[in-house]
């Protein structure tokens, strides 16, 4: 088992999906044992995405990223990382395959709705970024 970090993100949450991603998380075969809905500063929004600090879309990102709330989830799984990041589909929903959540829920390139961990290593930054270990279950 190993774990991952998941966002849905404002544009998604609007529009009244997250409930929908949520079951296509359970129906793929990941547990959230973790979760909660957060309204993020741009103070938090800037740290969670600091290393894109230099480039020029770090603005735009992080604005738009505290602009409504967001429901965060840990996830757990077999290979919950790549399973999740094959679940979300390429950043650009152009790009991504049918049949993946930001082919199909995607509004643009920054609002595709979803954010997942791009490593291992991202995973355990990001849940500790938002989590503390006894609101994860298990």
């Amino acid at each position: 088992m190993s774990r991952t970090f998941a966002m849905i993100k404002p544009d998604a949450v609007e529009r009244g999906l997250a409930g929908k991603i949520l079951s296509r998380i359970a129906t793929e075969g990941l547990t959230v044992v973790g979760m909660k809905l957060v309204h993020m500063t741009l103070e938090q929004a800037e740290g969670f995405y600091a290393e894109h600090k230099e480039r020029p879309f770090f603005g735009s990102l992080t604005g738009y990223m505290s602009s409504g709330p967001s429901v965060l989830a840990v996830l757990e799984g077999d290979d919950a990382q790549p399973k999740w990041r094959e679940m979300m589909g390429a950043t650009n929903p152009a790009d991504a395959a049918e049949g993946t959540i930001r082919k199909e829920l995607a509004i643009g390139l920054e609002k595709n709705s979803v954010h997942g961990s791009d490593s291992e290593e991202s995973a355990a930054r990001e849940i500790s970024y938002f989590f503390t270990d006894a609101e994860i279950v298990s």
